[in-house]
Order: C-alpha cells, then sequence, then structure tokens
C-alpha cells in the first residue's frame, strides 16, 4: 500500500494494450485510480494531453505508476526536477507487465513501490540504487513515524557504508533488523535514533521518531513559539513532534491552523471532558492521557512522550470537511482536477443517486450514501453530521453545485443550524461546468452577450413567480437558459412558457436544445422558437432561446455553430 499521508498512486496508460497490467496493479492498491487517454481507452479518468496531466499530477506530489516507455515518462516530469527530498515516487512499467522500472523518489519509498508492483505481476524489479542492492534497504528512506535529520549527512553516511565501513544500530530501529548491514559494536559509523534535540556528527546518521504530541489549552498567535520553547525546554527535536492536540471548541479557528502548518504537522482535536480524555484512547497509555489532561489544566503547552511513534489518526479526531462538488455534465475529461481531488481524498461521498455513480468508481474504503433526488434537506444534514464526526465528506452534484443544485441546500442548511460542530466543519464549495455552459460550448456561443437562467419547476417556487421573470427576461432581451424544462408531473409547463416568450420574440429566434450533453447518447439540436416543439424536450435536455441577436450559420454545409454577438445594436 501507499505510505501513509501519501496520496493514491495515478496509474497511467496511453492505451487499451496496457488496461489489463494497470487493473493488476490497481488490485494492489486499490485506492488508486487508472487515468487513460481519453477517446482512446476507457478508464476510470481521462485525461487530454499526457505530458501535462504526468506534470500536474507530479507538481501535486502524486506517485506515478506510467504503463509506458521510460524515455518518456522522463521527458515529460524532467522541467520539474529540482529537490529530490521532494520528489514522489514515479516509475515506468512495461504495458504487458513484463518490467518495472522505478525512476524518481528513492527518498518517498519508490523502490518499495517497485518491489510491491513487481510482486503483483510476478516479474523482478530493476533496482539499481547501490545501497538498496547492497544492504536490501535504503537508510535514508525510515518508514512512516520517522524523519531523517540531515538528507546530506546522509548521503555521506550511505557512501562510507558502501566503501567498506560498518555501522552500529544506537537505539530502537526495528525496520533495520532484517537488513544485510555491515554491522560492528565498535563500528565508527553509527545509526542514531532518537527524540533527543542533538547535533548531528559528521560519523552519525540521526533519525528522529515521531513520537512527541503538544497539547494547546491556550489558543493565540504564540502557539508556534511556545511549543517550540516547551520543545527546547524537554530537549526535544523539532522532528519528534508527531500531532498537535487542542480542545475540540478551537476545532474552527484559523490561528490554530495556521501554527499546525507552520510545525508542520497533523492539527487534532479532542473533548475536555473526562470521559473524552480517559475512555478511548488507551492503546496511547499514560504518557498521551497528560497530553489529553493538559487541555484542561492550567498550563499553555504539555508535551506528551511515547516509546514507539505516534499515528495522528489515533489522537483525538480531525477537523470534519465537508465539500459540495460539481461533476460537470457527466464525461470525466469535463471534470476539474480539484474535484478528483475531492473525491479521491473523501470518507463519504453523498448525493442523489444518479450522480453518485457517475462521481464513481470507488476504493472499499470509500462510504457512499446514495438518495432520492426529493431528500436535498436531509442530504445536507447528513452530510454535516459526517464531517462534523472528523470525516472527509464530498456531497457531489451534476453540473456545476451552485446552479440549482446542492451548494444552496448545504448552505440553508448551515444557516438554519444552531449546532457548533456543524459550523467547525471546514466547508468549500468547488465548481463544475453547468449544462448551460457545457450545451452553449457544444453549440457555439449563444450565451456570448447577458443571459439568464430559469428553472421551469415549481416544485420550489410558485408558477406565478415564473412566470413573471419569464416575462421580464424576455422583455429585456436576454438570453435564456432553461433547466428542468418539462416532466410527467407538468407536461404542460414549457408550452405556457414560450407562448410568454413568442410574445416578445420572433419565431426565427435561435433555440439550441443539448440532451445528455457530455453523456452517452449526446444530442445537439439547433432550432427556432417558431419550430421548437415540446415535444422535442424532455427532463435531461438544456434548452437555450437565444436573443434577437442570436444567429446561426455553417460552412459549406459543416457543422452549424449558433452564437450571439458580443456587440449590441
Amino acid at each position: 500500500m501507499a505510505r501513509m499521508n501519501q496520496p493514491a498512486p495515478a496509474i497511467v496508460i496511453l492505451g487499451t494494450g496496457a488496461l489489463e497490467t494497470a487493473r493488476r496493479i490497481q488490485t494492489r492498491y486499490p485506492e488508486a485510480q487508472v487515468h487513460g487517454l481519453q477517446g482512446r481507452v476507457e478508464a476510470d479518468v481521462a485525461y487530454v494531453d499526457l505530458t501535462a496531466h504526468l506534470r500536474e499530477l507530479y507538481a501535486r506530489g502524486t506517485p506515478l505508476v506510467v504503463l509506458c516507455a521510460a524515455g518518456i515518462v522522463i521527458r515529460c516530469v524532467a522541467p520539474l526536477l529540482s529537490n529530490k527530498g521532494a520528489e514522489p515516487p514515479v516509475l515506468a512499467v512495461a504495458e504487458d507487465g513484463s518490467a518495472v522500472v522505478p525512476l524518481l523518489g528513492g527518498l518517498a519509498g519508490v523502490n518499495t513501490m517497485a518491489r510491491e508492483i513487481a510482486e503483483a505481476l510476478h516479474v523482478a524489479p530493476a533496482i539499481t540504487t547501490s545501497g538498496e542492492l547492497r544492504f536490501g534497504t535504503c537508510v535514508l528512506n525510515p518508514p512512516e513515524g520517522y524523519a531523517l535529520a540531515s538528507l546530506p549527512q546522509g548521503k555521506r553516511f550511505v557512501s562510507d557504508l558502501l566503501a567498506g565501513e560498518s555501522t552500529r544500530v544506537d537505539g530502537d530501529a526495528p525496520w533495520l533488523d532484517d537488513a544485510q548491514l555491515p554491522r560492528s559494536d565498535t563500528a565508527r559509523l553509527a545509526i542514531r535514533v532518537t527524540s533527543e534535540a542533538c547535533e548531528s556528527r559528521a560519523d552519525e546518521l540521526l533519525i528522529h521518531p515521531k513520537n512527541v504530541v503538544a497539547a494547546v489549552r491556550v489558543v493565540d498567535a504564540r502557539i508556534v513559539e511556545r511549543v517550540q520553547q516547551a520543545l527546547d525546554l524537554n530537549r526535544l527535536a523539532p522532528l519528534s513532534l508527531a500531532a498537535l492536540l487542542a480542545p475540540a471548541d478551537y476545532m474552527g479557528n484559523v490561528t490554530l491552523a495556521e501554527a499546525a502548518g507552520e510545525l508542520g504537522v497533523p492539527l487534532r482535536f479532542a473533548a475536555t471532558t473526562t470521559a473524552g480524555a480517559d475512555e478511548s484512547h488507551d492503546l496511547l497509555g499514560a504518557a498521551m492521557r497528560v497530553a489529553y489532561n493538559a487541555l484542561r489544566s492550567e498550563t499553555d503547552v504539555v508535551l506528551a512522550q511515547t516509546h514507539a511513534p505516534v499515528d495522528p489518526a489515533t489522537i483525538g479526531q480531525a477537523r470534519g470537511r465537508l465539500t459540495v462538488v460539481g461533476l460537470g455534465p457527466g464525461e470525466p475529461a469535463s471534470m476539474t482536477p480539484a474535484v478528483r481531488s475531492a473525491l479521491a481524498a473523501a470518507t463519504d461521498v453523498l448525493g442523489y443517486e444518479t450522480y453518485v455513480t457517475m462521481a464513481g468508481p470507488f476504493r472499499a474504503d470509500q462510504r457512499v450514501h446514495g438518495t432520492d433526488n426529493r431528500e436535498e434537506m436531509q442530504r445536507a444534514q447528513h452530510a454535516f453530521e459526517l464531517a462534523s464526526a472528523g470525516r472527509s465528506v464530498v456531497m457531489v452534484s451534476s453540473g456545476d453545485p451552485g446552479v440549482f443544485a446542492m451548494a444552496a441546500a448545504v448552505l440553508e442548511a448551515l444557516d438554519a443550524s444552531d449546532n457548533a460542530a456543524w459550523a467547525a466543519v471546514e466547508l468549500d464549495i468547488l465548481p463544475g461546468v453547468s449544462a448551460a455552459m457545457a450545451t452553449a460550448a457544444q453549440a457555439g456561443a449563444p450565451l456570448g452577450h447577458d443571459f439568464c437562467m430559469l428553472s421551469l419547476s415549481d416544485n420550489l417556487k410558485p408558477w406565478d413567480v415564473i412566470e413573471k421573470r419569464l416575462r421580464h427576461a424576455a422583455e429585456a432581451d436576454l438570453v435564456m437558459a432553461f433547466y428542468n424544462p418539462i416532466s410527467r408531473a407538468r407536461p404542460w409547463q414549457l408550452e405556457k412558457a414560450l407562448d410568454i416568450v413568442r410574445t416578445y420574440r420572433s419565431p426565427s429566434t435561435r433555440v439550441v436544445l443539448g440532451r445528455d450533453i457530455g453523456r452517452p447518447g449526446a444530442a445537439l439540436t439547433h432550432t427556432t422558437l417558431g419550430e421548437l416543439r415540446p415535444d422535442q424536450v424532455d427532463m435531461r435536455t438544456m434548452v437555450i432561446v437565444g436573443s434577437s441577436l442570436t444567429r446561426a450559420f455553417s460552412l459549406h454545409g459543416h457543422r452549424q455553430w449558433t452564437y450571439t454577438p458580443r456587440w449590441y445594436k
């Protein structure tokens, strides 16, 4: 599996010939998605340009498993190479699975990934790192929960080992038990594992276990200073700090979040009641309960130290997150990278069943909560309940979440609530390509000048309000995009709406119909207001009625275009 706190790998392929191998690798990393070239292969995520896609993923720190020639991968990411200590793992894998070549990310576990992938494919990995070949491990890449004090010093240390020197291990380093290191109790070189603040000597590889938690009671601009002073007072290395723990009452505090970011550790929260401190964290022992008790004490900062590294996920809870996203019209290529990232990071995905299916596939560890399309407020409340418990929740809408979709319902639920836990949730709204924009782009530019969007559904507003807005928009000569134009329950409303529009627009007014744009079976129709019939439209159709200036043309009988000029007469 991927290292803790490391994003799931992206398995990138160019064509159908690599898909079988990609799926075999995916069984080793169930959280990973297969990225395929749009129009050439059906995959979990579609991309348009390989170089741009790999560079974007690399810049985000995403491990890359690319099924193509190693040279192609190298040329794609070469301009981004600068900091060896910050490289994500990058591997090239033969399309038929016959070769696994780790390229970059030696300090991020690329050779470990190479061995895991090779094992899944039943081949030998092409590992060329001298230290790993000689010793069976990369001593500069300690496991999760440990931090290397100095990379330059580490390089000199490994160079000395390769030159024939022996080493001893001072401290607890269980991951080195099976390593083929040349050992001697009297060796000049030493691998020292300690949380003590000390200078790394020339003959020493210094590694700090992340086994210290700082519990802060006072939240102000001096948090970082106080924590650093506490570490100095106790002669503890800053790299041994594993997490910052604070009272749950401060969950939405920006200063606290900034302090955790500056310290480079996760921020966790706990109740200050006796039950919250004593019941659920026995695995961390007495030292960790000291930290919980500190939240109720008069001391500004208390450090708790355990023998083994601390997994921050076992301490209190994280601040919950609710992200409302728009999936776009339906095709994977129209989904923004930010939305893809939010879906990949989600513990829970909520939404109308159809849209949840569009957002998949999902990993086995992700919970999916699909509901009926009319349960918007209950869905929003459920999302806040999940997020307030520390989960990372994504609410999905088609198109843009703020256009007749779930963003408004989520904000309405929050506005109507006096729940402090809901208010502490980190709320983000990520835009998507709306149905009107997707249809307009296929047609040309019918929304090229002033326009409005109107829903013809009277489920949530009276029909007389719809009529009034239609008259004003038509009289103002605005281009109009109709959402929810017709349904079995209200088959008469579109004809009524068109009658109102025809009072102000000529029969030659250009109209665009976009049905299922961005989805299988998409259909685009260019017509006029005089020719438009309600039986051409259903609930999945976007209707765009042009202004008096909207025009259409085709060149030499080819594709027709509809647009509204940017000028106005």
